[in-house]
């Protein structure tokens, strides 16, 4: 973009620093070991509400003119850049109106509600973001409000790229990672990189399920998915934006398909060995270290956790994702033959660190046999083809529905 230069990357970042914190670049000795690399976490998470956003938002708002500021402003969110456009507004003292999806988690709608309620006003609607983002743009239109965009605007771009600028100062990486929604944060480390640091390799990041980056790159064209897995939070997309897809699309990068419940267990991980709490759509740039171990080998190498706004009533179903992810766990449904010994026949099938952690039993008439529901977790994954041969040795029918996601929803 024309209007983006090192001048005005540099200009932004001393616009305002007083009220923007410049972040940690820390290296991490878990993850370096374990790729046999030098891994920097560049620690965005550690920003007033634990997300870089603050950055766009206060540049975009800012910089409005007096006009602008003395009239209604409008967004859509998920909450972290609602967050950011509240506490902006309340700085500035402008008004404003942010769509969230119904399904935000109580604790962010709260947060947005409780701290700016004097210059913000809530209104949640439908499922997802795009719902959110289709009745602020309706909202926008009818009432002539300012529209502050989350990643598709220059003056977010801009903004955005002083997060790389602040990596430069310290390191020249060989490979800096990063996660795709929409184009906006890729499209800031594009243009700095080229400003900065040419040499630097950039690999995207999506979820396998979210993947509208890299379907529009193919076709050459901006494609709309028609279904979505939505848990990698905001990196769940069903399109990619104008402005960003035309930045994207010049640049010859490599894209890295994430499962979504492989994130589950970097996450995890994050929390048990580092005490850190990485969001899901974050966790991808860490996860997809997993399929770079030989491409990234004795290099330097950047990741940028953001976003540590992590709702712990998700936790139970992080962790029976990477369970699943792992083979460490599996749902059977499994019709028990009524006698009174088919219990003790059953235990037997399993290893002696087995365990079940759910047992349902559904007997409804004196038929012969009775469904059961049974959740085994194991400690080897190698144990599956032992438990299922005993199994079908004891003429115990049974039907593993581990990936079905209706019972997963049902019941997790």
């Amino acid at each position: 973009m024309k209007n983006i230069t090192t001048d005005s990357i540099l200009k932004t970042k001393h616009n305002f620093w007083d009220f923007i914190k410049t972040t940690p670049l820390i290296k991490s000795e878990r993850l370096s070991e374990l790729y046999d690399a030098e891994i920097y976490i560049k620690r965005e998470d550690l920003q007033p509400v634990r997300s870089y956003k603050i950055r766009w938002a206060f540049n975009k708002i800012s910089s409005l003119s007096d006009t602008e500021k003395k009239a209604w402003v409008v967004c859509a969110s998920a909450w972290n850049h609602a967050q950011w456009v509240a506490i902006t507004c309340n700085h500035l003292k402008i008004k404003g109106t942010i769509f969230m999806p119904i399904t935000t988690p109580e604790q962010k709608v709260y947060k947005t509600k409780k701290f700016w309620w004097d210059y913000i006003d809530v209104v949640l609607i439908w499922d997802t973001f795009d719902d959110a983002l289709n009745a602020s743009i309706d909202f926008q239109n009818k009432t002539n409000a300012t529209y502050i965009h989350p990643f598709d605007d220059p003056k977010v771009i801009e903004w955005q790229a002083t997060v790389w600028l602040e990596v430069f100062e310290e390191i020249n990486p060989d490979f800096y990672i990063c996660p795709i929604w929409w184009g906006g944060f890729i499209s800031w480390q594009i243009i700095a990189k080229n400003l900065f640091s040419p040499k630097t390799k950039i690999i995207w990041v999506e979820p396998v399920w979210a993947k509208a980056m890299k379907e529009s790159l193919k076709s050459w064209k901006l494609i709309q998915l028609e279904h979505i897995d939505t848990f990698v939070d905001w990196a769940a997309v069903k399109k990619e934006w104008k402005l960003t897809f035309n930045i994207c699309k010049k640049e010859n990068l490599k894209i890295i398909e994430c499962p979504e419940n492989r994130v589950c267990t970097t996450i995890l991980d994050y929390l048990k060995e580092d005490w850190i709490v990485v969001e899901p759509a974050w966790a991808l740039t860490t996860d997809a270290l997993k399929d770079l171990k030989d491409k990234i080998k004795n290099k330097k190498v950047v990741i940028v956790i953001s976003w540590g706004n992590f709702d712990f009533e998700r936790l139970p179903e992080i962790k029976e994702k990477s369970l699943k992810y792992e083979w460490l766990k599996k749902y059977f449904l499994v019709s028990f033959p009524q006698r009174p010994w088919a219990l003790k026949d059953f235990l037997n099938v399993l290893w002696d660190w087995d365990d079940i952690e759910r047992f349902e039993y559904l007997k409804k008439s004196a038929k012969n046999t009775a469904p059961v529901f049974i959740w085994i977790k194991t400690n080897n994954k190698k144990h599956w083809k032992t438990i299922e041969e005993k199994m079908n040795k004891l003429w115990f029918k049974y039907k593993d529905v581990t990936n079905d996601e209706l019972y997963f929803d049902l019941l997790v």
